[in-house]
């Protein structure tokens, strides 16, 4: 899929990560009135950064294996139970923002969900991005860093997605509008609950509820969907499921591959996430 252009009222949305103002065509580039100017890469994502991060974004292996690993569809409950809480708490919205967005994957079926919207995906991963701008008509994509600032308008987002992704609630509280509904997906402490030990990945914090209501104080959680399945994957997903994640700073290939090989063709794993929505008090 080409990527899609970006449309003049995802443009208006936007703000200028330099001096916050807004952002519109200047001739062929994008840029402020007060001449901060981005570019938008031949690959379609732009990028809103107003200066080095201190972060690491994931790698081309890590959205590559990321890529594999939705396709194969393991994840379609949880994009289920996003889309559908969508749908039912903001049928009419006009923007959808994903941030932490990767490949796009979960904001393109959001948006299946909401045919009146619009979406934009964020993500510091230049290689995220660049899957992102081709992963639904309706979607764009910019490279920033969300913890510096969202550079988007006050009050300019209608739907924010945060799936497994950290959240600055301050910025989420700032560029929603009044009555805009914030969706995050986390996974349970027993989520993928199998694999840890076997394949040495990072183990989900017991307190992540507890630590994600806390970050959230200025929200009030409503509707809740709880997904649940009992996945059997083959060693390549499994593979790519410690590859795709913050596991994959941490694995070495080699070790990873004999683990892989001391299980069964058929690895048993339990998918536990909650997907909920909240809002402004």
């Amino acid at each position: 899929m080409p990527a899609a252009p970006i449309p003049d009222e995802t443009l208006a949305a936007l703000a200028c990560p330099v001096c916050g103002g807004g952002l519109r065509m200047h001739g062929a580039a994008i840029g402020c009135d007060a001449g901060h100017r981005f570019d938008r890469a031949r690959q379609g994502h732009l990028t809103l950064l107003a200066g080095r991060t201190p972060f690491e974004s994931d790698t081309a292996a890590m959205v590559a294996a990321r890529e594999r690993f939705l396709d194969g569809g393991w994840h379609v409950p949880t994009a289920a139970a996003l889309a559908e809480t969508a749908a039912a708490e903001a049928p009419g919205a006009r923007l959808v923002l994903d941030v932490g967005g990767g490949t796009g994957w979960y904001a393109a079926r959001v948006l299946d969900a909401l045919p009146a919207a619009r979406g934009l995906s964020l993500d510091l991963s230049k290689a995220a991005a660049a899957r992102a701008a081709r992963a639904h008509p309706r979607l764009a994509s910019i490279v920033a860093d969300a913890w510096a600032g969202l550079p988007l308008q006050q009050g300019s987002v209608d739907v924010a997605l945060s799936v497994f992704a950290p959240r600055n609630a301050d910025e989420l509280a700032r560029v929603l509008a009044p009555g805009g509904v914030l969706l995050v997906a986390v996974p349970e402490a027993d989520h993928l609950a199998e694999l840890v030990e076997p394949l040495g990945m990072l183990r989900v914090d017991p307190r992540k509820q507890e630590r994600l209501a806390e970050r959230l104080g200025a929200f009030e959680r409503g509707a809740v969907r709880a997904v649940r399945r009992e996945l059997r994957l083959d060693r390549a997903a499994a593979r790519d499921l410690v590859l795709m994640g913050p596991s994959a700073f941490h694995a070495e290939p080699a070790l990873l591959d004999e683990r892989l090989a001391a299980l069964p063709e058929s690895i048993h794993a339990t998918l536990a996430v909650t997907v909920a929505a909240y809002r402004l008090r």
